[in-house]
């Protein structure tokens, strides 16, 4: 069956996204503010879900039209045919925003969506009432400046639940943004790559994921694998498929530090649970010392980090600590690269002295960031940066 599937992104990481979906083989239909809209087929879809490193989640879209009054809506919303995706006991829940539009009621739109669907269900299914004691299909009704999009969720939990966190530290990054942050830092296997503030290893698990070609899905489950749409066989088939494509080869291992011995043994563990614990080696260590045990022969590398962005009390001290060892290392080190996030805005000029080669603002959670890129001086080793 052919379909048009979105994939839903932070702002910011569009372009990040919309690559990844292009490696995969899928053609792009259109780029906007949140989303990548492309078509493919159920075995698309799977692909998708196991695959996709930096989308949130992974959408059917069911229709797309102009709605200036509820009739429109109900009678839109019954023209899609439900019951090639819904069985007579699916548990379809409808949940909606509305922004700038004539229908702004969402608990309304919720329900003429809702009685829509139930309607055009009956004209399959000869029953007066839906059980919905079946699989879960997550609808959405989003209207914006009153066109109406609705989609069906494939994903279920978001796809940044990749399923190795087993430890935790307070404020831990979102995968799908650690992923992101280091495909914008060139890495690739084999090149030079420290954290020196791992916290929990979001960062460094992510990389080693990337480095070893493990699908970020291929641990867990997602919404539709309850689904007839898809046949069981096909998700078998494909995570057979991803489990071959593990790379076992030897790489430079990955360094990450953590001044907080909890967070670096719940990194550890983390580590483990992903299967990349031994690309990476953990130790409890301030950031500056880190630094310092650098190899000598190493001419170039890559520092992704997030450190502490100074919003509590006594993080102030610590990160003005944490910009000075940055401005004396990079001086010593030129053809080294940072790439760092923070809501600092003044870090260009504290911890570097210079302007960054490259911004991106992105949202850390509820937080508006910027990473920063600086780029090292070019060498043979780091011909990309």
């Amino acid at each position: 069956m052919k379909m048009e599937l979105i994939a839903t992104a932070t702002f910011g990481l569009e372009a990040v996204v919309k690559r990844e979906i292009q490696n995969l083989g899928f053609k792009i239909l259109k780029t906007e503010d949140g989303k990548i809209t492309y078509v493919g087929d159920e075995r698309t879809l799977v692909k998708s879900n196991l695959w996709l490193r930096t989308a949130d989640r992974v959408l059917i879209k069911m229709a797309e039209f102009k709605a200036l009054e509820f009739e429109d809506l109900f009678q839109q919303t019954k023209a899609i045919g439900w019951a090639s995706f819904i069985p007579e006991d699916g548990n379809f829940i409808v949940s909606g925003t509305s922004v700038k539009s004539k229908l702004h009621s969402v608990p309304a739109c919720q329900s003429v969506v809702e009685k829509a669907i139930i309607e055009k269900l009956k004209e399959t299914y000869p029953v007066d009432r839906f059980s919905k004691s079946g699989a879960i299909y997550a609808i959405k009704v989003t209207i914006l400046k009153d066109r109406v999009t609705i989609t069906l969720d494939t994903s279920g939990a978001g796809l940044h639940k990749r399923g190795y966190r087993v430890k935790d530290v307070k404020a831990p990054m979102k995968e799908t943004l650690a992923s992101a942050l280091i495909q914008l830092s060139f890495f690739k296997p084999g090149r030079f790559l420290i954290d020196p503030c791992s916290g929990s290893g979001t960062l460094p698990i992510e990389a080693a994921m990337i480095a070893r070609n493990i699908a970020p899905g291929l641990n867990r489950k997602f919404a539709c694998e309850d689904w007839d749409l898809i046949d069981k066989d096909l998700w078998k088939e494909e995570r057979k498929l991803a489990y071959e494509a593990i790379d076992y080869s030897d790489f430079t291992p990955i360094q990450a530090f953590d001044i907080d011995p909890d967070a670096v043994e719940a990194a550890k563990e983390n580590a483990i649970e992903a299967g990349v614990d031994d690309l990476i080696i953990f130790k409890t260590m301030d950031m500056a010392k880190a630094l310092e045990k650098i190899p000598q022969g190493v001419k170039s590398g890559i520092i992704v980090t997030n450190p502490p962005y100074g919003e509590r009390i006594g993080e102030k001290e610590a990160i003005e600590k944490i910009y000075a060892a940055y401005n004396k290392f990079f001086k010593s080190h030129p053809t080294w690269s940072l790439f760092l996030i923070t809501t600092d805005k003044e870090l260009e000029e504290k911890a570097m002295g210079r302007p960054a080669d490259r911004r991106r603002k992105l949202y850390n959670g509820r937080l508006e960031t910027c990473y920063y890129q600086f780029h090292g001086e070019k060498t043979d080793e780091n011909p990309n940066r």
